[in-house]
């Protein structure tokens, strides 16, 4: 895919440029290769040359994003530290997982939001159902399902246990210590779904080792046109997105966030990077205004939401 390519040379380029010294560290809350990786490479990519500074990557995962979270929180607030963050990391974990001295909610400043993807779930292909509500029915008639996640209290823990609550269902959680082991078990039949960003599985569900049966969302993708959303088949409240967004240290200067604010905007929202977040449906980015209230938003809704459907990071 283009966004391989892209990631390939930015890599490339960031190890060729980037002395001992960087002048502005991104903060990746998780292991190299997911697609929050794959964000904060494209971004640094670009910020290089817009801010005329060193920028280099640092993975700092463990604990659903937490270790990564505190990194930047207890940074200091020159603009030089960025956290490139996810719904997961910095909504859910903390929810399930409070970090120990510091308060989240006061920790960060937003300086704006790449774009979100919604999730897709896919089944092993032998399982008879064809569509969400066949699989519904069969797991209604006795058959035992499992679901799998990247561990426990992230967006493919929460999916699962959402289907669990809205279609009546008790589908068995099953953490991985990521999305890659958790397909591999999918694919070797040892694990029945999987419900996590569509660029992820689409490449699998296209050559028919899974079986797409919704996408978590309102609309449909252009990724995957055939694939109903849940919204369609009667579950309007069955929904979710995985957003990626840069965020500071909370005290940063205001002047410093406008600057990091601006480069980044430009970046993600001008060729060739805004064709390759679309190639992979990351769409619909915010500036510093529109995140904030999107994590004002997630933040309200997703508390409750939580300890609703019972979970923990256990």
């Amino acid at each position: 895919m283009a966004i391989q390519k892209t990631l390939l040379a930015a890599v490339v380029a960031l190890a060729v440029a980037s002395p001992v010294r960087a002048d502005i560290k991104v903060v990746v809350p998780y292991a190299a290769g997911g697609t929050a990786d794959m964000m904060a490479r494209l971004l640094a990519s670009g910020l290089q040359p817009k801010l005329g500074e060193t920028v280099i990557i640092e993975n700092r995962g463990g604990a659903g994003g937490a270790l990564g979270n505190e990194v930047v929180a207890r940074a200091a607030s020159d603009g030089k530290t960025i956290l490139i963050a996810n719904m997961g990391s910095h909504i859910i974990v903390p929810m399930v997982r409070p970090p120990v001295g510091y308060d989240h909610l006061k920790a960060f400043e937003p300086v704006m939001m790449i774009g979100a993807v919604p999730s897709l779930m896919v089944i092993r292909p032998d399982i008879p159902a064809k569509t969400l509500p066949e699989l519904i029915a069969w797991a209604k008639t006795g058959n035992k399902l499992t679901f799998g996640s990247a561990g426990n209290a992230n967006t493919m823990h929460v999916s699962g246990e959402l289907l669990n609550a809205e279609a009546g269902i008790k589908a068995v959680h099953v953490p991985y210590r990521g999305v890659g082991p958790a397909m591999n078990d999918l694919l070797g039949g040892h694990l029945d779904v999987i419900i996590a960003d569509i660029p992820a599985l689409l490449p699998h569900a296209r050559s028919g080792k899974m079986r797409a049966l919704a996408l978590f969302a309102s609309e449909r993708s252009p990724l995957a046109p055939d694939v109903p959303t849940t919204k369609e088949l009667g579950f309007s409240d069955l929904m979710m997105e995985n957003w990626y967004g840069v965020l500071v240290p909370a005290g940063t200067p205001r002047d410093a966030v406008a600057r990091l604010e601006k480069a980044a905007l430009d970046v993600v929202t001008t060729s060739p990077v805004k064709e390759q977040l679309a190639d992979v449906n990351v769409l619909g980015v915010k500036d510093q205004a529109g995140f904030k209230a999107r994590l004002d938003r997630d933040f309200t809704y997703w508390g409750p939401a939580i300890k609703k459907l019972g979970i923990t990071a256990d």
